[in-house]
């Protein structure tokens, strides 16, 4: 068995582990450091391992039919590996902060999430990519409906939206991925296998109109899992209503599935698409609609946690100019604010569980003087809620910069186009979100609280999965160098050549 189906598999041993009755915290916990030690370890040999292959390392398979044919493949490239250690990150910090007082399907649903999550990222066959997100989502929705914060009926009535969204959302993506498979199966057996279907669209391109349909299905279908505008509105209520740990794994990394899967099926087979004008211009006006709409309603929330989850759906829009772009610097700065994001809209979960569970209340204005009482936590915060703005030494502003310079790549009008003014509008999403961040930050740690609430520090055990967390976006930020150069020639590279020709 290959490292990569261990990893894959490991989570869903343990969340069997768990429910037959082996102690939930101790196994949770062993399996999400085994797991990020071992991907830790990938990324060392990555290097070595991919010389020489265009393709994917470490790749193994299991056949499971012959025809149709799809087998258990597995595989891994740059952004596979990225996507894979921001998975095993936040679900190491989503188990910590699950308390010894829940009951084991906490961390039965913990561990469900991570697999499943791992299994999309890291599997080269597309129908075990689509399976594992769809084994992802359904703890999703049972954990809001039975834990999730506030009434019992608000809760039930959050799930089902999410359920009905989400569950719509996989039959439109089904249908895309289908089309797909029909389309470049090479007109013999039909073959689910990314590579063969990749080597069939290399060889035999659609035509570009043809392209944009196909690719339009797969934007509907990935784009709602992404809570792309105007598909978006099952999302912040679904993160602010979900228990912590699974608000951290949702929004920070199963979300990026949508966005991940544009990147490693839609772009790589319909190069074209994306520059379709049609198209595209409809996709800047969807994205637009995530950065400036939501910023508009995110800047209105009034609680902490339904701040996180509005800017969550709203920096969504910053991916997606970046994917349609196309350029290779966008596409690369693309990837890298899904790493960033993932990892500061988890820390700032885990922190907003952290004051729930102290305070009992996460409303703003019952809110005040925390950072004389709590400081460390205050710091914490402080690096999510700055790495959000995009704070420059921190892994978001690397990823912003990123996009809005490849969407200017290879301008050579003296007159704007859609696209570039579509970055010029988008650019004041960064002054909302300043905003928004900065006013909840005030209204938490500055000043004193009018209920006279306040909260301590929890011990340094407690507080390291946040720490390594916020060790990982000053690191990135820093060196951003430390991603880049794993996606380096990787297939980015390859998407904005296609698209070029």
């Amino acid at each position: 068995m290959s490292l990569l189906e261990i990893i894959i598999l490991l989570p869903l041993i343990a969340a069997l582990a768990i429910w037959l009755g082996a102690p939930a915290r101790t196994t949770s916990v062993g399996v999400s450091v085994l797991n990020l030690i071992m991907v830790l370890g990938l990324l060392f040999q990555f290097k070595s391992a991919s010389v020489g292959k265009s393709g994917f390392a470490f790749e193994s398979a299991r056949t499971v039919l012959e025809n149709p044919s799809i087998s258990f493949g597995v595989g891994a490239d740059g952004v596979a590996l990225i996507m894979a250690l921001l998975t095993v990150l936040v679900a190491f910090a989503a188990v910590w902060q699950i308390s010894d007082d829940k009951p084991g399907i906490y961390h039965i649903a913990s561990q469900l999430i991570a697999g499943g999550a791992l299994g999309a990222f890291l599997c080269t066959d597309v129908f075990f990519i689509y399976a594992f997100h769809e084994l992802a989502l359904i703890p999703t929705f049972l954990m809001i409906a039975l834990h999730g914060h506030g009434d019992a009926e608000n809760c039930r009535s959050v799930a089902w939206k999410t359920t009905i969204y989400l569950g719509a959302g996989s039959l439109v993506l089904l249908a895309g991925l289908a089309w797909v498979v029909l389309e470049f199966s090479g007109g013999g057996q039909l073959t689910f296998d990314l590579n063969a279907l990749r080597a069939q669209a290399a060889t035999s391109p659609l035509p570009a109109d043809k392209q944009a349909q196909i690719f339009l299905v797969l934007l509907i279908g990935f784009g709602t899992l992404v809570s792309l505008f105007p598909f978006h509105s099952w999302a912040a209520p679904a993160y602010a209503t979900a228990p912590t740990p699974v608000a951290m794994l949702h929004s920070g990394v199963l979300k990026k599935f949508g966005l991940y899967g544009l990147l490693r099926i839609a772009m790589p087979l319909l190069p074209q698409a994306i520059h379709v004008a049609w198209l595209q211009e409809a996709l800047l006006f969807m994205l637009l609609g995530n950065v400036l709409v939501i910023g508009l309603v995110t800047i209105n929330q009034k609680r902490l946690d339904d701040v996180l989850a509005n800017s969550s759906v709203m920096h969504m829009g910053y991916i997606f100019l970046g994917l349609a772009a196309g350029t290779e610097i966008a596409l690369r700065g693309a990837v890298m604010l899904m790493f960033a994001h993932g990892i500061s809209i988890a820390l700032l979960f885990a922190l907003a569980g952290r004051l729930r569970s102290q305070i009992g209340t996460l409303e703003l204005n019952k809110l005040g003087g925390l950072g004389a009482h709590a400081p460390a936590f205050t710091i914490l915060f402080a690096f999510g809620a700055f790495a959000s703005i995009g704070l420059p030494g921190l892994a978001n502003f690397a990823g912003e910069v990123m996009i809005f310079v490849g969407s200017f790549t290879n301008f050579g009008s003296a007159q704007f186009t859609s696209l570039q003014w579509t970055v010029v509008l988008a650019l004041w999403g960064v002054v909302m979100s300043a905003v928004y961040m900065l006013r909840a930050y005030r209204h938490i740690f500055h000043g004193t609280a009018s209920a006279g609430l306040f909260m301590t520090d929890s011990s340094l055990s407690q507080r390291f999965p946040l720490v390594l967390l916020a060790a990982a976006l000053l690191i990135v930020g820093c060196c951003p160098w430390l991603l880049l150069g794993l996606i380096k020639s990787d297939l980015v590279a390859g998407i904005s050549a296609a698209a070029a020709h």
